[in-house]
């Protein structure tokens, strides 16, 4: 590692000015459609199982609680951890050559996930998913920021997190149909595989830009150690309250999104293909939408006031909850369907604006570890708890009522409430945060 770190800081050192020249504007938009790839490609992975639990569910004897500890708080626990380290590491390295192995180490397990035998051999397979996966983002976000400049730093993170609504497509898709004709170990095979291949084409086409390129600035402190960063980002009022109502953002949107796929099956009788032909369009278009406008709009009236970064996505899902509702509730899955679009939309533009808004509170060394320390607190609320707590609640009103279909259709509303705890915590934020960006260490 020490020599990578020797190497990255000679890159960097050589020539500033020329490093910079190099990026120009349609490199620096190449190089972001490449990390939202390898993001498509993380979210392929990390959400295939989505679609194919059912089946995995039937073939291993498993409840739904242990579902939602597959791809929950198991899971989060191994991808938060080892996230810090690993963001410590891009901020000292090469980011480009730590997001190409952890491609690599993410894709090879995905294919692991095709030949186990057992929940546990499966629950191992899942942790080195997240293991790989926590290698991808904090890098990403890190580079990004370098080479984009504040005022159009949340569009570019929210282009980026385009990755999720189309992994989700793609894993939905391609999962529903293989596990239809092929069965559910061909799906991990034929999503994990690529990613190998992918994996080198991010190693030899990208080049580490220069830190600072974005701001102008030539000369860079060395990266500072990970309780400094956690000191200056937790002594911010408006830092812990974003980080926590994220956490409740996800938390939501991961409960929900865990077991959307199952209550198709079960509560409206569909297949698997058939719930992937209505899961994957809504999560790419709305999911899409959502995604982009959060940023943009965010980029757009935060210029002004950065409150708007907050104020937005406090709006966006407060507005959601009816329609959620209508969602979980209505007989009939084709209008259901339809209006489950808004929800997905609104619910998705909080992610691009909170990084932009944790990336403008630290400095330039501290970024890669900053998106870590955020997505810590995210997704060991969201990822962690979300889908493992709509499973517990999933099998209790079934065991109470004697209906599974039934039980998770009334844990997803219980789930959704949680929107309103979520926006207040965003509300909060906003009081603070103009201040504590002003704070930001240069």
């Amino acid at each position: 590692m020490a020599t990578e770190e020797g190497a990255a800081r000679a890159e960097e050192a050589a020539d500033p000015a020329q490093e910079s020249a190099a990026f120009t504007k349609g490199y620096r938009y190449y190089v972001l459609g490449i990390l939202t790839v390898a993001y498509v490609f993380n979210f392929i992975d990390r959400q295939i199982l989505v679609i194919l639990q059912e089946s995995i569910k039937v073939d291993l004897d498993l409840s739904d609680a242990q579902l939602g500890l597959l791809s929950g708080f198991a899971f989060a626990v191994f991808y938060v951890t080892v996230g810090i380290p690993i963001a410590r590491w891009a901020d000292r390295g090469t980011r480009r050559t730590i997001i190409s192995l952890a491609i690599g180490v993410w894709s090879a397990m995905t294919a692991v996930c095709g030949i186990v035998q057992n929940y546990w051999q499966l629950l191992g397979a899942r942790i080195g998913v997240g293991v790989g996966e926590a290698g991808g983002s904090p890098p990403a976000h890190s580079m990004i920021s370098d080479m984009f400049a504040p005022h159009e730093r949340a569009t570019a993170l929210s282009i980026y997190n385009l990755g999720i609504p189309f992994g989700i497509f793609v894993g939905f898709l391609a999962g529903g149909w293989i596990n239809e004709y092929l069965g559910w170990r061909y799906a991990f095979f034929a999503v994990g595989i690529p990613g190998l291949i992918f994996a080198f084409i991010v190693r030899a086409t990208v080049r580490e830009p220069p830190r600072g390129m974005s701001e102008g600035i030539e000369r860079v402190a060395d990266a500072p150690p990970v309780f400094e960063v956690i000191r200056i980002l937790w002594s911010r009022r408006s830092f812990r309250h974003m980080s926590i109502a994220a956490g409740l953002h996800a938390f939501v949107g991961y409960g929900v999104g865990q077991f959307m796929a199952s209550f198709l099956i079960r509560v409206h009788d569909l297949n698997s293909g058939e719930a992937a032909n209505w899961l994957a369009p809504v999560s790419a278009i709305g999911g899409g939408l959502g995604t982009f406008f959060g940023g943009y709009l965010c980029d757009k009236y935060g210029a002004d006031d950065a409150r708007w970064y907050v104020w937005l996505p406090a709006a966006a899902i407060v507005i959601s909850l009816p329609f959620a509702l209508f969602t979980y509730l209505y007989p009939w899955h084709v209008p259901a369907m339809v209006v489950y679009m808004i929800p997905v939309a609104l619910g998705s533009m909080y992610l691009g604006p909170m990084l932009s808004m944790t990336h403008g509170m630290v400095s330039l060394r501290m970024r890669a570890v900053a998106s870590s320390i955020l997505f810590f607190v995210l997704n060991l609320i969201g990822l962690g708890m979300g889908p493992f707590l709509t499973g517990v609640v999933s099998d209790v009103i079934g065991r109470q009522v004697g209906d599974i279909g039934t039980g998770l259709r009334y844990a997803l509303c219980v789930v959704a409430l949680v929107n309103l705890w979520c926006a207040a915590h965003y509300f909060y934020a906003a009081k603070y945060i103009r201040h504590d960006l002003a704070r930001a260490p240069k």
